[in-house]
């Protein structure tokens, strides 16, 4: 499916770094049209008829605000988490769809070039927020980068194939949509949709001291009113105005089923196994570690360097350590030897492990325990309502709200963006906004001169 590409993630990759490059063009071409092919044989939840479309997604979103209302009263009656069994998990699932998370936006980066045509301001607007109008703190990859670095989420996972799709996807859309711009509208207009997973992630990952920041910022931007959802549903509109080509609606309908296509939360959420992801991190990192211990200690027989030699004796090797007593499971990890080998400032193997990894060890050898120290402080938590908006505490890394924007895109910038700047300022319009929307694709729009071009671009559309 990824053409001349062995797998998606390496064309997502090329995507990224070299989007422009032929073969990657035709490649993601190749892509975009065979999984268009897919999602048009899909039944579509929108309405046949355009002019209905606002009506449909107003009560679509008073329907998903009663099912969380629903989710809320069933938390605040005890009934357990309905998506994370535990912290762990929830970090799983943070990398699980970084693929995705780490490209927000991206197809809707070829409406730029349309940045003279009022009817593509709406589309062109949810772009700039979604790169936070060139301020770091607001930039949602950024945001999503900064989220991942906090908790040891740094390094990808090695995931599955099919969790490249949504990624390569936007990417996709993001250099074709000329060709492709009815799908693009489609895709936008199913992708900035207020969902319920992610009102009730927001909730667990709060309950769980994960910064839920990045989530709730996207239930208040993305709202149906006046937020993404509205531009959605307007840019599609204003295109219709005057009258379209007779499939132009119907190529819609298939860009907005390319959001269904490749693996969802759900399923990332459902294919968690505590067990399964500790020998696959232990795997993984056993290369590291393997000629770095002493001789000294043996267990069943072996050193610790002998167990970490070749893949697939990870299992035995903790089964080992429980029988030699150095993990005692089902309790706290606290009364585990092997625990205070890793954590803590004056621990032996101190920085080996990131928080990532700590956690999945300290949670598969507190087993039960854990469960039943959550239940007893259960009652005592459970006020948050990420569906009003949630700031973030103030730390030095705190996201500003939108109207401290203004204040932090007026910084001085260092002496080579000023020299920057005064460049891009000295060129023609036609020309500096040209050159402005090459510094803003997905690749770029991150970076400091990326950022620039973002805030510059946002102040001279009009």
């Amino acid at each position: 499916m990824a053409g001349i590409f062995s797998t998606t993630k390496n064309l997502y990759d090329q995507l990224i770094s070299e989007p422009q490059a032929e073969k990657t063009a035709a490649a993601s071409r190749l892509f975009l049209q065979e999984h268009l092919s897919v999602a048009a044989e899909m039944d579509c939840e929108l309405p046949e008829d355009v002019r209905a479309l606002e009506a449909w997604i107003a009560n679509k979103a008073a329907s998903v605000g009663k099912q969380y209302a629903a989710y809320l009263e069933e938390r605040n009656a005890g009934k357990p988490r309905r998506f994370f069994t535990s912290k762990a998990h929830a970090l799983h699932f943070l990398q699980a769809v970084a693929p995705t998370k780490l490209v927000d936006g991206a197809w809707l980066y070829g409406t730029l070039e349309h940045w003279q045509d009022p009817r593509f301001h709406p589309l062109i607007r949810t772009y700039l927020e979604e790169l936070g109008d060139g301020v770091a703190q607001m930039n949602h990859v950024l945001m999503y980068r900064q989220l991942l670095a906090r908790h040891g989420c740094e390094a990808p996972l090695a995931l599955p194939d099919e969790y490249y799709v949504q990624g390569t996807l936007q990417l996709s859309l993001a250099y074709h949509a000329q060709e492709f711009l009815p799908e693009v509208i489609g895709y936008n207009l199913g992708y900035e949709q207020l969902p319920l997973h992610l009102l009730i992630s927001a909730f667990e990952l709060h309950e769980l001291n994960i910064d839920p920041y990045y989530f709730t910022l996207h239930i208040t931007i993305d709202n149906a009113h006046s937020g993404h959802a509205h531009q959605a549903v307007q840019a599609l509109l204003q295109q219709c105005a005057g009258g379209t080509d007779p499939d132009f609606y119907q190529r819609v309908r298939a860009g907005y089923q390319l959001n269904d296509v490749g693996v969802g939360s759900g399923t990332i959420i459902r294919s968690f196994d505590l067990h399964e992801e500790l020998l696959r991190m232990l795997d993984q990192k056993r290369t590291f570690g393997q000629q770095m211990h002493s001789d000294f200690c043996k267990l069943e027989g072996k050193t610790v360097n002998e167990w970490l030699s070749e893949p697939g004796q990870m299992l035995a090797f903790l089964d080992a350590l429980e029988a030699r007593g150095w993990i005692q499971r089902g309790v706290d990890p606290g009364q585990s030897r092997f625990w205070h080998l890793i954590a803590g400032p004056d621990a032996l193997m101190f920085g080996v492990f990131t928080e990532y990894e700590q956690r999945l060890i300290y949670e598969w050898i507190a087993d039960g325990w854990l469960m039943q120290e959550e239940a007893k402080s259960s009652a005592r938590q459970r006020q948050f309502k990420p569906a009003r908006g949630s700031r973030r505490k103030a730390e030095s890394d705190t996201a500003v709200c939108p109207a401290d924007r203004t204040q932090l895109a007026l910084e001085p910038l260092s002496e080579p963006l000023e020299t920057l700047r005064q460049q891009l300022e000295s060129m023609p319009r036609i020309e500096r906004m040209a050159t402005l929307i090459n510094m803003m694709n997905p690749s770029l729009h991150g970076t400091p001169e990326g950022l620039l071009a973002t805030r510059l671009f946002s102040s001279q559309m009009y």
